[in-house]
């Protein structure tokens, strides 16, 4: 174990990740029989087993999940540390809700003007990324954070109303309204059983939507089946995706949702993620 290196973990995180040998040779640009060699040695060096093999592919022991797990921070870290090392000229990597990605990069639009030698990476995404281990350099979250080493700022606070497609609207809600008791006899569009708790969600079901036509983890299909005429979906007052749709009352008012802004500490005096942050900041205020 003294003498365990990057090189070896990366064998494991690849393996883990491809769930095969072949594949993780494939990623990391090594054959198969090179890969499996290396594997050897690093369960040769660990004194145990790591992975099963079979010809259906490969699984890790739960001791090997674990250097996996410090596998995962040591990649973080080191892609933390190039970023930082190009302060100038190299990438900004900024997490978003996979629903706030065309918003966030309007924001960050004059940022890249004035930063043209930086890179920026904006990854929307359903989950909440480890700023504090700097698996990004900037994220918006929907929720506050509790780590004492980063910096958060509330960004905007917007509320959720439904809409529909002008289409749908003739055909089914000419009045542009949906009272009490009608939501039964509509088609709704919404995200997939895993953020059916999300308040816009539970609106959505307490106006009384029992028929879910189209659900997905992705805003881009939601809007596009919402477009389409699917049903009814429930999108931000100000989200960009609306633009276009009609939007439809309702007698109870939507959720409101707030946004908040974080960024690690290590970081608040680097002027690329001031300016980025500036740039995000000042875009909310005139679009909120």
């Amino acid at each position: 174990m003294e003498k365990l290196s990057w090189d070896d973990l990366r064998i494991l995180l690849a393996v883990h990740r491809a769930r095969s040998l072949l594949g993780a040779g494939k990623a990391l640009g090594l054959s198969t029989s090179t890969t499996a060699r290396r594997l050897d040695a690093l369960e040769a060096a660990v004194g145990r087993q790591l992975v099963y093999r079979s010809q259906s592919g490969t699984e890790l022991k739960p001791e090997a999940l674990r250097m996996v797990q410090l596998a995962e921070g040591l990649e973080h870290g080191l892609d933390a540390l190039r970023r930082d090392q190009t302060v100038l000229a190299g990438t900004l990597r900024v997490s978003v809700p996979d629903g706030m990605a065309q918003t966030l990069t309007r924001s960050l639009l004059a940022f890249c003007q004035e930063y043209p030698d930086v890179d920026l990476e904006l990854v929307g995404e359903n989950r909440m990324v480890d700023v504090a281990a700097r698996e990004a350099d900037i994220a918006v979250r929907l929720a506050r954070s509790t780590s004492n080493v980063l910096v958060e700022k509330h960004l905007a606070t917007f509320r959720f109303a439904l809409f529909a497609s002008a289409d749908y609207v003739r055909r089914h809600l000419p009045t542009r309204r949906l009272s009490k008791g009608e939501a039964a006899a509509h088609s709704f569009v919404g995200l997939d059983e895993r953020w059916k708790e999300l308040p816009h969600e539970q609106w959505m079901r307490t106006l009384g939507a029992t028929r879910f036509a189209f659900r997905s983890s992705s805003m881009d299909a939601i809007e596009e089946a919402v477009r389409y005429g699917v049903g009814l979906a429930a999108f931000l007052e100000r989200d960009p995706r609306s633009a276009g749709l009609i939007r439809v009352e309702t007698d109870t008012d939507g959720p409101s949702q707030s946004f908040y802004l974080v960024y690690h500490r290590d970081l608040r005096k680097q002027p690329h993620v001031r300016a980025a942050v500036a740039s995000i900041e000042a875009y909310m205020r005139v679009h909120r």
